[in-house]
């Protein structure tokens, strides 16, 4: 990467970073503001990037040039928004002139601003199980933030201490992982990088021929932002970088969740940390799958949403709203079984506020200052609000689902896609089976005994209620339940550990919520009520699938904030002399927790950091390979001979699960251009292949038979275990 492009890379951070200050919040009252400012930056950001994309591929204008101007421009915006807040904030902190005080009078309170000749006390709010924060500071420039985190790491127990440092420390490790290795997840050589590949090489965002059809029916949000990321720097050595900025968003949205459900520091350290150890979000915070992004935009939904249970939501918040919503459905639409039901949380919120809003009361409770009832106004802000959301979450998704509907005739893709992951029967006894062995995969442990009876369990109620647990209609693919789930794979591993204290975090929260939250337990409660709805439909109406413990990141990350909110009841309860087996139990969890986390990060897989293949000691084009090493020499292999021969124009023959990725890069022109690569199979009804007898070489993965069936008469097949390639005669 040059230094142009490592420039060009910092242009979306320094504007997060600006769009922060801008963004703060000037509601008194608000929850964790700074956090809440960060939501509202990643949500615009996100926007702009998927906008820009799809107008720019819309022009067939993407190229560096034109994404580099629009960063440029967007910093611009976002500098002088920054500016301006910046300066109406030091005009409202400027002292005001002198009020003399009588004589006899009561001195103002420490800690008070006079305003207006009056004193004003700040709010003085003390963390339960924690020593109160420091006093508010008026500064909020640099150098008050830094002053206000040295304030919180003195006055924080060395409990908490460990908490917050175990977290930083697992979250920059992992950007040290992610900006080592090679981007090598199995689907992202498949179909995601691939993807972004065929948008430089076209300029544009249509359709191509391909045996692949998750390249172009799969939702496209997260290659979006790769996209820019691959044209701003010229390669791939940023990509891990999203989804680790993804994680990073999910821990600061689930810690500010904690403290919206009436969490103190405490709980909301104990929330990251459980969701920071949590070896699903460990490994893939340095991948380039789409999961930690997906749960990013869920968790800003929730958080928006869950401000809105106590007060009207304005116009900033709704458009926040509408971006996660579109975000989400334009990443992975199963996110959008979360963000429903958060949604219909929220408009029930501010109906019920409608129905109680005394700034428009009618009828007799004018009079008599009870109840108000309905007012017209109210209701018609809730449904125009929720309008606006929905145009909004249109304006992002929408242009894809259009291409999609273009070309297969429905907004959600091709037969096969529609029939391949969602549930096709949904009859009582088939979602029950269904959600028990999602269960059994999430919650997978290292102990195979354990692993084989509660498979054996499930298998034999199966078949005891006429269910076949094998059952095509339910399970994804050719696969068979169970499947070993326990091993640290950033595809596939367990959450055992977080989701147990999640599940009865929620159990609580739905039982008891006052336990847990006395000052929030009707939102507590209601936010649990939401969460479960989710993993029910969740179960309802995905397969079952021997990866499908990563589509099931969003509601873990949903969950965790209960679980923290448990945790420091606990925790409460030990430190006024209330020891019992459960928090014992519960200190003991979090140690596992904290040396689950740890060991997915020092021997997960396909990255890690010590072993067989470090990131420390294999070479960057092995890392590429560590899913299939034997592939590494034959791609090479294959890719020099038709380099050698000249050819230009380069047909490609795989199949459905193939790595097309590696073609991508060996291939490339001399000039660092993107090679002329056409498929030589479609399965897009509208896009036919190109003619064999127009390439000037031959490319193969898979099998030789599939490959020899469309090399044409003459030429020469050479073929290398996975890998192939074909020559015309003249050419070799």
């Amino acid at each position: 990467m040059s230094a142009a492009g490592s420039l060009l890379a910092a242009v979306p951070a320094a504007a997060v970073l600006l769009l922060t200050v801008a963004t703060k919040p000037r509601e008194v009252g608000a929850v964790t503001p700074l956090r809440l400012a960060v939501v509202r930056a990643v949500l615009l950001s996100g926007a702009f990037a998927v906008l820009v994309v799809e107008v720019l591929g819309a022009s067939h204008a993407l190229t560096r040039q034109a994404f580099t101007v629009a960063w440029l421009l967007f910093l611009a915006a976002a500098a002088t928004a920054a500016g301006l807040r910046w300066r109406r904030a030091t005009r409202r902190r400027q002292p005001p002139a002198a009020v003399p005080v009588p004589v006899g009078a009561a001195p103002v309170p420490v800690g008070a601003v006079v305003s207006g000749g009056s004193p004003d006390v700040l709010p003085q709010t003390a963390e339960r199980g924690a020593p109160g924060p420091a006093p508010t500071r008026a500064g909020r420039g640099t150098a008050g933030l830094l002053a206000a985190a040295v304030d919180t790491w003195r006055t924080a127990r060395p409990g908490e201490r460990l908490l917050a440092g175990t977290v930083g420390g697992l979250v920059l490790v992992e950007l040290l992982v992610a900006l080592l290795a090679e981007p090598n997840n199995f689907d992202s050589q498949t179909y995601h990088l691939p993807k972004v590949e065929h948008w430089v090489a076209q300029g544009d965002l249509d359709f191509w021929p391909t045996a692949i059809h998750r390249q172009v029916t799969i939702p496209p949000g997260a290659e979006y932002l790769l996209l820019h990321l691959r044209l701003l720097t010229g390669g791939d050595h940023l990509h891990n970088l999203v989804q680790w900025a993804a994680g990073v968003v999910c821990l600061l949205v689930a810690a500010r969740i904690t403290a919206q459900l009436g969490g103190g520091r405490r709980a909301q350290l104990l929330t990251a940390f459980v969701l920071a150890t949590t070896p699903m979000v460990v490994l893939q915070a340095t991948s380039t799958q789409t999961d930690l992004i997906c749960a990013a935009w869920v968790a800003c939904a929730a958080t928006l949403a869950l401000d809105g249970l106590r007060r009207r939501t304005g116009w900033g918040t709704l458009l926040g709203l509408g971006a996660a919503t579109g975000l989400t459905a334009v990443t992975k639409t199963s996110g959008l079984i979360a963000v429903g039901p958060l949604l219909l949380l929220w408009g029930l919120a501010q109906l019920r506020l409608a129905q109680t809003d005394r700034s428009a009361p009618t009828g007799p409770a004018a009079a008599g200052g009870g109840r108000r009832s309905w007012p017209i106004g109210g209701l018609a802000r809730t449904v125009g609000g929720s309008v606006l959301i929905l145009v909004v979450a249109a304006v992002v998704v929408g242009p894809f689902l259009a291409r999609v509907t273009a070309e297969f005739g429905h907004p959600l893709g091709p037969p096969r896609l529609r029939e391949s992951i969602p549930m096709e029967r949904h009859d009582p006894a088939s979602i029950v089976v269904n959600a028990l062995r999602i269960g059994h995969t999430a919650f997978d442990t290292p102990l195979a005994p354990l692993r084989r009876a509660g498979a054996d369990v499930i298998i034999s109620g199966a078949e005891a209620i006429g269910v076949d647990p094998q059952d095509r209609a339910i399970t994804f693919g050719r696969e068979l339940f169970p499947e070993p789930a326990w091993y640290p794979d950033e595809d596939r591993v367990a959450f055992p550990l977080a989701g147990a204290l999640a599940v009865i975090g929620a159990v609580i929260a739905l039982a008891r919520p006052r336990r847990i939250a006395p000052e929030r337990a009707g939102s507590v409660r209601a936010y649990a009520v939401v969460v479960l709805t989710a993993v029910l439909l969740h179960t309802a109406m995905i397969k079952w699938q021997p990866w499908g413990n990563r589509l099931l990141l969003y509601a873990v990350v949903l969950a965790v904030p209960l679980a923290g909110l448990w945790l420091d009841a606990l925790l409460r309860n030990r430190a006024r002399g209330r020891r019992s087996v459960a928090t014992v139990v519960a200190v003991s969890v979090l140690a596992a927790s904290a040396l689950a986390g740890v060991l997915a990060l020092s021997y997960g897989f396909p990255r890690r950091l010590v072993g067989s293949g470090s990131v420390f000691t294999t070479s960057d084009w092995d890392t590429r390979f560590l899913r299939r090493p034997q592939w590494a020499d034959e791609f090479r292999w294959a890719a020099t001979a038709v380099q050698d021969s000249g050819a230009r124009r380069i047909g490609l023959v795989q199949q459905n699960d193939n790595w097309e990725y590696p073609w991508w890069l060996l291939l490339r022109q001399p000039d660092g251009g993107s090679p002329d690569l056409v498929a030589l199979q479609s399965v897009l009804p509208e896009r036919p292949p190109a003619d064999p007898s127009s390439v000037d070489a031959i490319v193969c993965t898979g099998t030789r038979a599939a490959c020899a069936k469309l090399v044409p008469a003459g030429w020469r097949l050479e073929f290398r275990g996975y890998v192939g390639y074909a020559l015309p005669p003249g050419r070799y």
